[in-house]
C-alpha cells in the first residue's frame, strides 16, 4: 500500500484500475501530497502485481476472478474502518473499476466525498443512493456504453455532480494511450474545487 503523510485531517484514498498500484496512481498520490492531503492507494489485487496496458484483458480477468468487486469493497470497507477515527474527513478517488469501487463507496458513511473517473461500471450499480457528494467523469467516447444515458440517469440523483471530457476511457492517465491532457488538467482542477466545496 502506498502511503503519503502530510498530518492532514483529510485523507484521501486512491482506487486503482485492474493494471494495479502502477505509474498513473503512484503519480495521482504524489500529486494530492502536494496539495498536502494524506493518501493511499491499497493493492486490491493481493498479489504484489501491476499489469501493464497492453495486458488489459489479463489484468481484466485476473480481477474478475481473483478479486471482484465483492471482495474489493470488503478490503476498502476495513480501510475505511481503520481510518475513519483518525481523520475529520475521508475523500474516495478511484479509476476505472476503482471509480466503480468508489461509487460504491458513497453508500457506506464512511467516507465525506467520492470522485470517480471513467467508471464503466457504474452502470450495473445504479440502485446506489449516494449518502455523500459524488463527482464522476466520463469520456465522450466510451466503447461499452452510452455515455450520454448513463448521465441522464446519474444527473437526477441528489448530490451527484457528472461531467463528460473530451477523450476516451483513461484520458486522465498521463502514461495512458489514450490521455488528453487538456481534459486531465481541467478535470484535476474541478476535483480541487470540489474537494474544497466540501469542506
Amino acid at each position: 500500500m502506498l502511503n503519503y503523510n502530510n498530518n492532514s485531517d483529510t485523507l484521501i484514498i486512491v482506487l486503482h484500475e485492474i493494471y494495479g498500484v502502477n505509474k498513473h496512481i503512484i503519480n495521482v498520490c504524489e500529486t494530492l501530497s502536494k496539495h498536502q492531503y494524506d493518501n493511499i492507494a491499497p493493492n486490491l489485487l493481493k498479489k504484489n502485481i501491476v499489469f501493464d496496458y497492453d495486458q488489459a484483458d489479463l489484468a481484466y480477468h485476473n480481477f474478475m476472478d481473483n478479486v471482484g468487486f465483492e471482495d474489493a469493497m470488503k478490503q476498502i470497507k476495513q480501510i475505511l474502518c481503520d481510518v475513519r477515527p483518525h481523520y475529520k474527513r475521508i475523500y474516495v478517488l478511484g479509476y476505472s473499476i476503482g471509480a466503480t469501487l468508489a461509487w460504491l463507496c458513497s453508500q457506506t458513511n464512511l467516507c465525506d466525498l467520492v470522485v470517480g473517473f471513467y467508471g464503466s461500471r457504474i452502470r450495473d450499480n445504479l440502485a446506489v443512493m449516494p449518502k455523500c457528494p459524488t463527482l464522476l467523469f466520463f469520456p465522450t467516447e466510451e466503447k461499452a456504453f452510452n455515455v450520454d444515458d448513463l448521465m441522464v440517469n446519474l444527473s437526477c440523483l441528489d448530490d451527484v455532480k457528472v461531467e463528460k471530457m473530451q477523450g476516451k476511457h483513461g484520458f486522465a492517465d498521463r502514461f495512458s494511450g489514450n490521455y488528453n491532457r487538456e481534459s486531465a488538467l481541467r478535470a484535476t482542477r474541478e476535483v480541487l474545487l470540489f474537494a474544497k466545496s466540501a469542506i
